[in-house]
């Protein structure tokens, strides 16, 4: 009796010390993954792999995710594509599902969860894991501190252009800011991407 095949995924991340620990946490549930850094390397696997599944970060250097949705989704039809992103928003999510993803998840998230979203459509349940996992969302306060860090890191840290992106007034962002001791910088990137 042969084992099953086991599923393959491209994971697509910029940050190689996240792309790693992601590839060896799914690799030990049993699914073979491929990476790639930019979206180059990312179509080039693609065509040469035609995997089960893509998880494609957002924001990958100065690219975006959301332009490799629809070419992953020309060669493969059945591909499940789960955009993964530290900068979390309604308007980016109903972005990539219009243009074909299957779904989308903020960092950080979990092995358990993506296990979940590959297997939403599929009929497993969580089978793969076999771990009831607790349905969270990502605080409304995080995500704001990770716009705000996202306003900060385009505006080269200057806290009046980044309270002109953010349509807010500089004293409103000084005390957000402030609120958060040790963090009146911006962040340096990170692997929540």
């Amino acid at each position: 009796m042969n084992p099953a095949p086991r599923r393959q995924g491209l994971l697509v991340d910029d940050d190689p010390l996240y792309a790693r620990t992601l590839q060896r946490a799914l690799e030990r549930r049993g699914l073979q993954i491929a990476v790639a850094h930019d979206v180059v390397q990312a179509t080039a696997l693609a065509e040469a792999l035609r995997p089960d599944f893509a998880l494609v970060d957002l924001k990958l250097g100065a690219e975006s995710g959301l332009s490799l949705v629809a070419p992953l989704r020309a060669l493969r039809a059945d591909m499940r594509i789960l955009l993964v992103t530290g900068y979390a928003s309604v308007a980016t999510a109903v972005e990539a599902i219009k243009r074909g993803a299957d779904n989308y998840l903020p960092k950080p998230t979990t092995v358990e969860t993506i296990l979940r979203a590959l297997a939403d459509d599929e009929g497993e349940a969580d089978g793969e894991t076999g771990v009831e996992v607790e349905e969270t969302m990502t605080p409304l306060s995080r995500l704001e501190w990770e716009h705000i860090q996202q306003a900060l890191q385009d505006s080269g840290g200057n806290i009046s252009a980044a309270a002109r992106l953010l349509g807010m007034h500089r004293r409103s962002l000084q005390r957000k800011l402030a609120k958060r001791p040790g963090r009146e910088r911006p962040l340096a990137p990170d692997a929540h991407g």
